[in-house]
């Protein structure tokens, strides 16, 4: 059977990268706190990956600042939120708390249907910040596309649905890849597309989450990926400018990328559960 992921899994010094990643997520899930706190250890991750989401769109808030707007935009639902343009107001800020808190209800969905899922992700991440007719619907031509990580031009509109339609095959056949590498895949592939113009990132990020925690890597979503992404963010744009590329090896770096920051998540979700084991 044609297993393209697993090709990419088999592409030099990803497994090596693969591998060390699920051995520090192994370490996470083997602390002891979990056995009674797990939930609070979820949340705080969610929290820190909602920050480190938006602030690799430019949007930069302590972890103070984000802990109280985070009540407030939970409680919204994603078609009456409004924002401003700075500070907790900023329509990132809102966009990535709103994700944080709906994401969990979406693992299901993006099973069974991820171009419905997309939509949900993009309805969270871009209420008030774009207009509602175009909430959850890919761009079309001449739609302005935003660009935080500075990787230039995005694929014509005419190639989105398309690329959608073959991402979304992807994930719901079955590969003999790792979480890891098809989470890598999914994160990339949207980046790339950036198939709604605005929000894309997070939304990208979202779906990688998404797919660690479906595929049973991290099943009660402990880690934030995207904490790892914002400390290398360094290598962030410049591995996806290299998986955009479509060679091999600029495949290769992308995915080793993703496992080297999904290590670092999981240390820090490490730290979170020391912090709480010492009260």
């Amino acid at each position: 059977m044609n297993d393209p992921l697993a090709q990419v899994a088999a592409l030099p010094e990803v497994m090596d990268a693969v591998t060390d990643a699920r051995r520090a997520v192994d370490r996470l899930l083997g602390h002891r706190i979990l056995r009674r706190r797990s939930a609070e250890v979820t949340a705080e991750s969610a929290l820190r990956g909602a920050r480190a989401s938006a602030a690799l769109e430019g949007a930069a808030l302590t972890l103070e600042e984000l802990r109280a707007a985070a009540v407030p935009a939970a409680g919204v639902k994603g078609d009456e939120a409004g924002g401003g343009e700075h500070g907790l107001s900023d329509p990132v800020v809102q966009g990535a708390l709103r994700i944080s808190a709906e994401i969990g209800l979406l693992t299901e969905t993006w099973r069974q249907a991820p171009r419905q899922a997309l939509a949900r992700l993009h309805v969270l991440a871009a209420a008030g910040a774009v207009p509602p007719d175009g909430l959850g619907r890919p761009r079309g031509a001449g739609d302005d596309v935003s660009d935080p990580l500075e990787l230039g031009p995005p694929p014509p509109a005419r190639e989105v649905a398309a690329r959608l339609d073959v991402l979304s095959g992807l994930l719901t056949t079955p590969t003999e890849a790792p979480a890891l590498v098809v989470g890598a895949i999914a994160q990339g592939e949207l980046l790339v597309l950036r198939p709604f113009g605005w929000g894309d990132g997070m939304v990208a990020r979202a779906a990688q989450r998404l797919t660690l925690v479906e595929r049973g890597l991290d099943p009660k979503s402990l880690t934030a990926p995207e904490v790892g992404h914002a400390e290398l963010a360094d290598e962030y744009a410049g591995a996806l400018r290299a998986y955009a590329e479509g060679t091999p090896q600029g495949v290769a770096l992308w995915v080793r990328h993703c496992a080297d920051a999904m290590t670092v998540a999981a240390r820090d979700s490490l730290a979170i559960c020391e912090a709480f084991l010492r009260g």
